[in-house]
């Protein structure tokens, strides 16, 4: 009787331990000044784009002295199910992507670093933001759009067949919209793409506010990422870099070896110009050089920190193999550390640390996730009874 009453008395306070966590967690989010969300979809490990577009920032944001902000960043498995999805990879994928943020240098003790599926609050939410969400805004929108484009091998998005368009593809932008809305977020980094996305965002913040008679959802702004976009090292005209494209030397990942690197820039596109034809007395700005060779030069600056002006008349009229060459050394000397962590992570051994992060971030997420719903619930009628 004695061991029954202390394993009771035990499983009590773990459970008001945990209780304590949770409204801790809920109550640090109050305070905060500034919430914070962006998502990555779990394709594996990143490439150049995703390192500079987003995770680059992350990082820097949470480093960022003197803010009161809290930060929440997701690995958004539920968006990657709108496409047909092989379950084995879509798994490794999901933790090569979480390993490839931790190896990237964000830190799970100052942002909330969660898995989206793990939260069935999204989930649940999207279903709310959905039954507010007319048809003709979300046929305007430009994902589904795209996305069935790259299934179907079209050029244009303009020239496609939508008889293969699933429901979970045409309402993305509505989940979306749920991940950033459920932590009440209040500013969201997002690239020039996705500004239709927050756009909807803000509409339907605005639209449950009036519903709710209360407003209980900040209209989110965005953060741009000043640093410019990367593009393909392949392609006429070169496309944003990706993990669609199905050349794997048009992007360079984050993992990549220092020789895979040199091979893929080697054998990158430029453009027909004979570098040393080229008119001395005119040194050209990054808008009056080809998409190719200026995609280089952006490499270049964002691995070095050195602005494109000052790049430019150091290769000027000279063979674009020196350029390539000072790249790849660039790209390598900053992504060595990132390769070596993530190598690391991989191990048997980090693997049990992959997963006490993920299980950390779900319960901070969830904390947060819980009260906000409950709340979103009560203000419609649905509440708890």
């Amino acid at each position: 009787m004695r061991c029954t009453t202390t394993r009771i008395k035990v499983r009590q306070g773990l459970f008001f331990q945990h209780l304590n966590k949770i409204n801790r967690t809920y109550a640090s989010q109050q305070r905060a000044q500034e919430v914070v969300f962006s998502g990555i979809q779990p394709t594996g490990v990143p490439h150049l784009g995703n390192y500079f577009g987003a995770l680059s920032q992350w990082v820097e944001m949470q480093n960022a002295p003197g803010t009161n902000r809290q930060l929440l960043y997701s690995v958004v498995g539920l968006h990657a199910l709108t496409m047909p999805q092989d379950p084995k990879k879509l798994y490794e994928d999901r933790m090569n992507t979480l390993a490839s943020i931790l190896a990237v240098g964000v830190d799970p003790q100052k942002a909330i670093l969660f898995f989206q599926e793990d939260v069935p609050q999204h989930a649940e939410l999207a279903w709310i933001l959905n039954c507010y969400s007319m048809m003709g805004r979300l046929k305007r929108m430009t994902t589904w759009k795209s996305k069935l484009a790259v299934k179907e091998g079209s050029q244009s998005s303009d020239i496609i067949d939508d008889s293969g368009l699933n429901l979970g593809l045409f309402t993305y932008p509505v989940l979306q919209a749920a991940d950033v809305l459920l932590y009440r977020t209040t500013h969201v980094p997002v690239g020039e793409d996705q500004r239709q996305h927050l756009e909807l965002a803000r509409e339907l913040a605005q639209k449950m506010n009036r519903v709710m008679k209360n407003d209980f959802f900040p209209l989110p702004t965005t953060i741009i990422n000043p640093a410019k976009r990367i593009l393909a090292l392949k392609g006429s005209p070169p496309q944003k870099m990706s993990k669609s494209a199905p050349d794997p030397r048009s992007r360079i990942l984050i993992t990549d070896s220092a020789a895979e690197i040199h091979d893929k820039l080697r054998v990158s596109h430029t453009d027909s110009i004979d570098p040393e034809s080229l008119p001395e007395d005119h040194i050209p700005s990054l808008d009056e050089l080809s998409p190719n060779v200026a995609n280089l030069y952006t490499i270049l600056s964002c691995c070095t920190g050195e602005d494109v002006s000052t790049l430019i008349p150091r290769y000027y009229r000279r063979r674009y193999g020196y350029l390539k060459a000072d790249v790849a050394a660039a790209v390598d000397a900053k992504i060595a550390p990132i390769r070596k962590e993530y190598e690391r992570l991989r191990k048997p051994d980090g693997e049990m640390w992959l997963r006490e992060v993920a299980e950390m971030g779900r319960e901070r997420a969830s904390a947060i996730a819980t009260q906000n719903l409950a709340q979103i619930k009560k203000h419609l009628g649905i509440n708890t009874l």
